[in-house]
């Protein structure tokens, strides 16, 4: 293991900004991809909270944290074939990866009806 990190989000937080700033705000945080997945269900903001904490923990096990060299939209959390989250990255995480020497970035999402929480780990 690399890296780790968590982070826990209120899905009011998310639901708020939304509210505020509307498209704006999801095409700032928010990859295409991510917004296509989770604007399709019936309640999009505990995903789309669940997708902002896996943004805030990758950047916490990349170190970095949010800024120049690790945007909200370098990883896109997307579903595989089973349902499992999946990290999409841009070529800043990509460079970020491999300059920590690892090859993956893990991930696992949870989330109830007011938080989401993800935990990112880097992996060889």
């Amino acid at each position: 293991m690399l890296g780790v990190g968590v982070d826990l989000t209120e899905v009011d937080r998310i639901r708020s900004a939304h509210v505020k700033h509307g498209a704006a705000f999801l095409d700032k945080v928010f990859t295409p991809a991510e917004q296509k997945l989770c604007l399709a269900k019936a309640d999009p903001y505990p995903s789309l909270a669940a997708r902002f904490a896996a943004k805030e923990a990758a950047s916490k096990a990349f170190g970095t944290g949010i800024g120049a060299e690790f945007a909200l939209t370098s990883v896109g959390v997307l579903n595989g074939p089973e349902g499992e989250p999946i990290a999409e990255l841009d070529e800043k995480a990509r460079a970020l990866l491999a300059s920590r020497g690892a090859t993956r970035l893990l991930l696992s999402l949870t989330h109830t009806d007011t938080l989401a929480q993800a935990f990112v780990v880097l992996v060889r």
